[in-house]
């Protein structure tokens, strides 16, 4: 009988909150129909305002799918009044809360009206990532009927990026539709701008053609048909047929004329700036609102101010019954500020301690790669010159130890660099999903030496694109997976990234590498990501390494804004866990392809090298001349400059950064004073007060770091001759 009321008592309001959620959609439609009904009426003033009474009705529902409709609708007004800029912000906000919700046809539209809008601002790369998102949703939708309005609008973007190769098949499969209707006007669109390609060639006749067919498959497009007209009327001009041209020109201007009165009836200027206005005065009014939100929390503030004054003078005259233990407690103080000093005192003396070593540790590994470029270049010349069979054990010998050799003082410099805190943070597009199955495909080979498996499981609800530092990432989970997979044999390394929270445009990752390995025990494990440490020297000498992996995964996810957990059972496995914040990315990041160069493009090159190392001007030389360039050496910046006044005939520059006399950027610096076209790579021992940005803002085009990898080095090399 009670659980019977009780349905009784609650269905009423059940059914009213029901009604209510679907009274706020249906106003929202109501708004957005009667915006449909005053663009057919060309009344453009009272769309913007019902567009607005869409936007204001559905944020106050707090419906997410109503406020991107509504935002969406908005945009589609300002498109029409050819506002691309303000229609832009509103098509970017509507697709961002699209992207959080289920497929629509209308998340669609929104995409493609977003592309065309960033084709009239030439922003091609933004538009073709629309058309291709727009593309997508339409065909999960199982819609059809736009592929014409894509196509044409794909067409045209290689058309204006010089693609015509691409453009034309787009533009010659429309106008071979049978399509009597051309319901979305694409062919005589795609006629236009194939006689415009025409005409860029100077094929007048085939370009006039073309036009003609346009103009008679124009239906009632007044705008499209006044460009038509003034392109044949730019043809018959260039073919002297002068009477025809000016008749044209004529109608283009009538046109023209026509056009300009049916958008001034639109929407005039000062209605459009009156109800920008009228937009910036409700955020006025919303931020006052907010003032006066926090006057009542200042004023509530005050208050407690004064309550806790008195309090404190009620403490004070409490203070005076314990005059004697105040002489005591002075008398401690006194002593606590003794012990203060010496501890400030120590503590100066342990940061000198500690920037020493980090400049010893820096000065010391950036004074290795000097004689390490030359034994790894050495060797590398060594193993092409075709050595005996007893020879090559000695030699990939040698190269290993050189390899191993570079990767620790890599490992010195970078924790070098971390704890100076000289480390940038970028903020660029990066595919995530791509990055993490690039990183599994480089370990494979890694996995199966000691059959482990490697598994990757990433969350399918992660955007594609994301705001990051790529680089960083990478150095993580590289670290991260490499330090699994080599303490564990026969066993299974997994990668998990799963989405945690998202907020807006904010996105909150959860990330774990886990393995059934050999486990940290648990005295080791509060030191684990301390730098040098690997547990035990038992397990140093075993499995190798710099122990300072880890160090710098903790310092780099610090940076980056997370903290890192450690599980680990000794002889069941070891998960390290951490979280890192995300920015949802606008555009799609384009994947990079696969590092390689050809040969024949640096064959018979001339070659300056700026090197007053006699042993790696030696190898370098001997590298470039058996990949058939040809080399020419000089000591010290100096000399670089004036050979280079004298002799232009060099097809690129390798550049050391420390010379005598005037350093590589100064010798630079100066060279790009009377010459800017010939390409400069730093060749440099990259030290902790140097990094890639600052030589590059000097002129040279790119960096080479010692101890050069020798396919690296060619194809630096390859990219900047071409």
């Amino acid at each position: 009988m009670r659980q019977l009321l009780l349905i009784i008592f609650l269905l009423p309001m059940l059914l009213y909150s029901q009604k209510n959620s679907v009274t706020k959609i249906d106003s929202v439609n109501y708004y957005i129909d009667l915006v449909k009904f005053n663009k057919s009426n060309n009344n453009y003033r009272n769309c913007l305002d019902y567009s607005q009474k869409a936007l204001d009705f559905a944020k106050k529902s707090k419906i997410q799918k109503a406020i991107a409709d509504s935002y969406s609708n908005i945009g589609s007004v300002y498109l029409d009044l050819k506002k691309y800029d303000d229609a832009i912000d509103v098509f970017v906000k509507s697709v961002a809360i699209y992207s959080t919700l289920p497929s629509t046809s209308q998340q669609a539209i929104t995409h493609y009206n977003l592309g065309v809008c960033y084709i009239k601002k030439n922003n091609f790369e933004s538009a073709e990532n629309n058309f291709d998102t727009a593309n997508a949703i339409y065909k999960k939708l199982n819609i059809s009927s736009a592929d014409e309005m894509i196509k044409l609008q794909k067409a045209i973007i290689f058309k204006e990026k010089k693609r015509i190769d691409l453009a034309i098949p787009l533009f010659e499969s429309i106008i071979n539709k049978k399509d009597p209707n051309d319901t979305y006007k694409t062919k005589a669109e795609a006629l236009y701008h194939i006689g415009k390609i025409e005409y860029s060639k100077k094929r007048y006749n085939l370009a006039t053609n073309y036009f003609n067919r346009a103009l008679v498959s124009n239906k009632d497009d007044l705008e499209q048909r006044s460009k038509i007209i003034l392109a044949l009327s730019n043809v018959y001009e260039r073919i002297a047929n002068i009477e025809k041209s000016h008749y044209l020109l004529k109608q283009y201007l009538q046109l023209k004329d026509s056009l300009t009165l049916i958008n001034n009836r639109k929407i005039g200027v000062e209605d459009f700036a009156s109800f920008k206005e009228s937009e910036k005065l409700k955020l006025i009014e919303q931020i006052d609102k907010e003032n006066k939100s926090q006057q009542k929390a200042n004023t509530f503030a005050k208050l407690i101010s004064i309550l806790a004054i008195a309090l404190i003078s009620i403490l004070s005259l409490l203070s005076l019954s314990l005059y004697k233990n105040n002489i005591l407690r002075t008398q401690s103080n006194i002593l606590l500020k003794e012990k203060n000093i010496e501890l400030e005192t120590a503590k100066e003396n342990a940061e000198k301690a500690s920037k020493a070593r980090a400049e010893f540790l820096s000065t010391v590994s950036h004074e290795l790669r000097t004689p390490l470029n030359a034994i790894n270049g050495i060797t590398h010349l060594l193993i092409e010159e075709n050595p005996k069979d007893s020879q090559i054990n000695y030699l990939n010998s040698l190269k290993f130890s050189g390899n191993y050799l570079l990767h620790f003082i890599n490992d010195i410099l970078e924790i070098n660099r971390i704890e100076s805190e000289n480390v940038p943070i970028e903020k660029i597009n990066c595919n995530l999903k791509s990055l993490l199955i690039s990183i599994q495909n480089s370990f494979r080979e890694i996995s199966q030496e000691n059959n482990n498996t490697f598994i990757l499981d990433i969350d399918s609800s992660i955007p594609e694109n994301l705001i990051c530092d790529p680089t960083k990432l990478s150095q993580i989970f590289l670290n991260l997976v490499n330090n699994s997979l080599k303490f564990t044999k026969n066993g299974y390394v997994k990668l998990t990234a799963k989405l945690e929270n998202v907020e807006d445009r904010n996105l909150l990752i959860s990330f774990k590498v886990a393995d059934n390995g050999i486990g940290i025990p648990e005295d080791k494990q509060d030191t684990i990501f301390d730098s040098f440490s690997q547990g035990s020297i038992e397990i140093n000498r075993k499995y190798g390494g710099t122990g300072l992996g880890l160090a710098i995964v903790k310092r780099l996810i610090e940076l980056l804004g997370g903290s890192i957990y450690l599980n680990s059972k000794v002889g069941l496995g070891t998960t390290f866990s951490f979280n890192l914040p995300f920015e949802v990315g606008e555009t799609i990041v384009v994947t990079k392809k696969e590092n390689t160069f050809d040969e024949k493009a640096i064959v018979n090159k001339k070659i300056l090298l700026v090197e007053d190392n006699k042993i790696n001007q030696m190898i370098t030389k001997k590298m470039l001349e058996n990949k058939g360039m040809i080399c020419q050496i000089v000591d010290n910046g100096e000399e670089s400059v004036s050979i280079l006044k004298l002799e232009n005939d060099f097809d690129l520059i390798l550049m050391d950064v420390h010379l005598p006399g005037i350093n590589g950027t100064i010798a630079t610096q100066q060279i790009r004073e009377f010459n800017i076209t010939t390409p400069i790579i730093a060749l440099t021992a990259i030290s902790l007060n140097e990094n890639r940005e600052m030589l590059l803002s000097y002129g040279m085009n790119d960096v080479i770091t010692k101890p050069f990898e020798p396919e690296k080095f060619y194809e630096v090399i390859a990219d900047n001759l071409v």
